[in-house]
């Protein structure tokens, strides 16, 4: 992996040099814009919509444009003195429960390393961060873009993960919000029984892009000159006649999946009922981001 960025990890006193690299990448097949008749690339000419001239790239800067129309043109030295703290360090701001920090705030994830000389401070921040079991929230300066991020410890290293803005983040304002709608105690608990009958360790291996290696597969048999070939079609399946029915056939399919026996549930031996995360949910931090508004929900027997 190369670098992206070099700067340090600010935390009180202490200053740990590091290197940020990127902690993902896209896979997704890459194709260019053709002619259809001969293949060759497309391209497109940068054109003043003013002299209708061609502009070179070195010619190009970003505009503003007000209400009224006029543009204002920045230039590179406008964005260079940007009053930027943290321009090149990572500022630890404070430290959080995990759960505090609610993942629709998440953008993109990074890798830390340590330059040599930070090995050891690198290490100890990062033994004690995941010995706390929190992470640290933290601004940082990435590409003339100050956004918060989090600091945590995954396989021994940091990852910081930038966020969004509050403001950068909708809410769900939706009709069925405010609807008094009626769930039954019936359907509640079968749908309990769904969750459970479905739980497992998450291991992203066992899931695949089926879309790319479909893809793929089109572009090696237009490669090789031969057909591709199609996968069967699914059968319409029929639909249930209520919710609950829906419910206790799916119970039914996802213990079968799992080679259990139907009435394995019934006979007491299936898998106990969790409690219900309600109390954790309450002891966290008078911090936490608070929940959109639900719908409310009424139970009959």
């Amino acid at each position: 992996m190369r670098s992206i960025w070099k700067g340090a990890i600010s935390f009180g006193l202490v200053t740990i040099p590091v290197k940020l690299y990127s902690a993902t990448e896209q896979r997704d097949v890459a194709f260019h814009q053709v002619h259809r008749e001969d293949g060759g690339r497309i391209k497109y000419k940068r054109v003043c919509t003013v002299d209708g001239e061609e502009v070179a790239y070195s010619d190009i800067a970003k505009g503003y444009e007000l209400p009224s129309g006029e543009m204002v043109i920045l230039t590179d030295e406008d964005f260079a003195d940007l009053p930027l703290s943290s321009s090149r360090r990572i500022d630890v701001l404070q430290f959080v429960e995990r759960e505090e920090v609610d993942p629709i705030y998440f953008a993109k994830s990074y890798y830390l390393e340590p330059d040599a000389q930070g090995a050891k401070p690198y290490v100890l921040l990062r033994d004690a961060l995941e010995s706390s079991g929190q992470v640290a929230i933290v601004k940082v300066a990435l590409r003339q873009r100050e956004s918060l991020a989090t600091l945590r410890v995954s396989e021994g290293v940091f990852v910081l993960e930038t966020m969004l803005w509050p403001d950068e983040v909708r809410a769900p304002d939706f009709p069925f919000l405010e609807e008094d709608i009626e769930v039954r105690k019936q359907e509640l608990t079968m749908a309990t029984s769904l969750i459970e009958s479905m739980e497992g360790d998450f291991d992203p291996g066992e899931y695949k892009d089926a879309y790319r290696e479909a893809l793929q597969a089109v572009i090696d048999a237009k490669v090789e000159g031969r057909e591709v070939a199609r996968p069967a079609e699914e059968g319409e399946q029929e639909p249930a006649a209520d919710l609950l029915s829906a419910l206790r056939a799916s119970v039914e399919a996802a213990k079968k999946s799992r080679g259990e026996k139907a009435g394995k549930a019934a006979s007491g031996k299936g898998t106990p009922a969790k409690k219900p995360a309600a109390g954790k949910a309450a002891s966290s931090k008078s911090g936490a981001k608070k929940e959109p508004a639900k719908s409310r929900s009424r139970k009959s027997a």
